[in-house]
């Protein structure tokens, strides 16, 4: 257990030196805004396409652990639309909670922890299949944030999820570095370092950056529904992931790998995707920030718990 604290805490301390850099107006929305576009489309795609083009794909990629992923981030969303029809909640609100509770920061925080904690190994594993997870979350927080929406405009917005599928740098680079790796294509050494160069930068600024987007006070005007997303997505998605793994006998190591994607917390993707389809903002930047901040505890509460 001490191990595992070990490597979690220096991540989520990476985070709040994040937050204080926000908090002394350092890392300002005038850097946080251009730092955030280096990460998202040049730093952790660069990262995974150079992982997944040198690793050997088929010894990498599992397909129960796929299988057995969708399957539990779908009942998660499915379980967060079962909530938002039998309990009462603001209708504006209904679509942003059934995202913030299944849709994870996987390119941030899930494969950075996958790093941390699995090395080099386990971040391939977990930028492969990182691409399933996202295709499957975009779409079906597109198809939530329609649903619920009371916008003919905002419910014809199928566009929002190809923008986010086809043009997501995440999927496009784990998807181009699988093509290489199953076709055998050999990487310039040139090339090879000038990827590892700028691979290098991918988890550190994007730790940083998740700190500077940190926002306490809506927490507090947010925090039941906000509680809500934060149970549902670090708790029931690792649990239904540990139980789907072990019914279809996916290995311990691949186990691992899987309950730190389902377990990494609200993507921040989900603030601009309810801004654009009608959703409750403030609600999502709450999910974000707190699950965020108790994702710290559950990582090792859900590690502790398959390692052992």
């Amino acid at each position: 257990m001490l191990s595992i604290i070990e490597t979690i805490a220096p991540i989520f301390m990476v985070i709040m030196v994040g937050w204080g850099l926000s908090h002394k107006k350092i890392l300002t929305q005038e850097v946080s805004g251009p730092l955030n576009k280096i990460v998202f489309y040049l730093a952790i795609p660069v990262m995974i396409f150079e992982k997944v083009a040198h690793a050997d794909f088929s010894a990498n990629f599992s397909t129960t652990l796929v299988v057995g992923v969708l399957l539990a981030a779908a009942s998660g969303f499915f379980l967060a639309v079962l909530v938002v029809s039998i309990f009462p909640v603001y209708p504006r609100h209904k679509g942003t909670f059934a995202q913030a509770s299944f849709h994870g920061n996987i390119g941030y925080i899930g494969l950075a922890v996958a790093y941390y904690f699995l090395g080099d190994l386990g971040l391939t594993r977990a930028s492969i299949l990182s691409a399933f997870i996202l295709i499957l979350q975009n779409f079906l927080s597109v198809a939530g944030l329609q649903y619920f929406s009371n916008n003919e405009q905002t419910r014809g917005k199928f566009s929002v999820f190809l923008k986010n599928v086809a043009g997501n740098p995440v999927i496009i680079s784990a998807v181009a570095g699988s093509a290489v790796s199953l076709a055998g294509i050999p990487i310039p050494e040139i090339i090879s370092r000038f990827l590892h160069i700028i691979s290098g930068m991918a988890l550190p600024l994007a730790l940083l950056d998740i700190g500077g987007s940190l926002s306490f006070p809506v927490i507090k005007a947010h925090w039941a529904p906000t509680l809500a997303t934060g149970f549902i997505k670090l708790l029931f998605l690792p649990a239904a992931g540990w139980f789907l793994f072990t019914m279809m006998g996916v290995p311990h190591d691949l186990q691992l790998v899987g309950i730190i994607l389902l377990g990494a917390p609200t993507a921040t993707v989900t603030y601009v995707m309810a801004r654009e389809m009608g959703g409750a903002t403030a609600l999502a930047s709450s999910a974000i920030s707190l699950n965020t901040l108790a994702s710290a505890l559950t990582y090792v509460l859900w590690l502790g718990i398959i390692v052992q």
